[in-house]
């Protein structure tokens, strides 16, 4: 029987990508989403993947949400963290409220979702979670002060939870991807983004997926000796 896959924010972008090379990989995949249910139902014709709507960064809707999955659908052995927002902003014009809701979605969505998958997990003796963190919480960047503490807590987060889980059976690893072709990279002024792609040593912006073949290793039998680890994607903008 196969695997059950399941990524967060996965119906656009690189949520995408991971959910279609997650299924070419033979994992049975499901999808969670935010709110558009437009594109949701899209994603869901286009590619047969069901998807699923949930706030990850509510507690209580993740933990009803992942038990309506594994009812439905099965244990879920694979988790994809990729869920996350931007509301950037200096530090002197942020609000509170934009910090703390992506604290709330991007780094308290990875915590919710994990624990209420990592029981199954360990009771199994198998897992796999894969947490999409950033370059920006690596190196920083201006005007994201909230998106950079929640990406590189991701990355501190890993280390941690893989600790707990070796012994389970149950690797954690992130991703730190650098500029991807994406709607939210497209949204950037062309001038400013001729500047990111200059500092690139490759001399482009990264595909979907590029991204999405490093989660289908980690998650996969072969990736098995891998856990703690951050793996940089970025073509060489960010090394160390």
């Amino acid at each position: 029987m196969a695997r059950v896959a399941i990524v967060t924010g996965g119906t656009r972008g690189i949520g995408r990508a991971i959910c279609e090379a997650l299924a070419a990989d033979g994992f049975t995949v499901v999808a969670n989403y935010a709110g558009n249910e437009e594109k949701a139902r899209a994603f869901t014709e286009e590619t047969g993947i069901p998807a699923y709507r949930w706030d990850v960064g509510d507690h209580q809707a993740v933990m009803d949400g992942i038990a309506r999955v594994e009812a439905e659908v099965g244990p879920i052995e694979v988790l994809v963290n990729n869920a996350g927002i931007t509301r950037d902003g200096t530090l002197l014009k942020m609000s509170f409220e934009d910090w703390n809701e992506v604290m709330r979605i991007n780094l308290g969505g990875c915590f919710n979702m994990a624990k209420a998958v990592f029981p199954g997990m360990k009771s199994r003796g198998w897992g796999r979670i894969v947490s999409i963190g950033s370059i920006n919480g690596q190196a920083g960047q201006y005007g994201q002060v909230n998106y950079a503490a929640a990406k590189s807590g991701i990355h501190g987060f890993t280390k941690a939870l893989a600790q707990e889980g070796a012994r389970f059976g149950i690797t954690v690893n992130a991703i730190a991807p650098g500029y991807i072709d994406t709607e939210m990279v497209a949204a950037v002024p062309e001038a400013v983004l001729e500047k990111i792609v200059a500092k690139i040593p490759v001399g482009r912006l990264g595909q979907a997926s590029e991204i999405a073949r490093g989660v289908a290793f980690l998650s996969s039998e072969q990736g098995g000796f891998v856990t703690g680890s951050t793996l940089s994607i970025n073509g060489g903008q960010h090394m160390y």
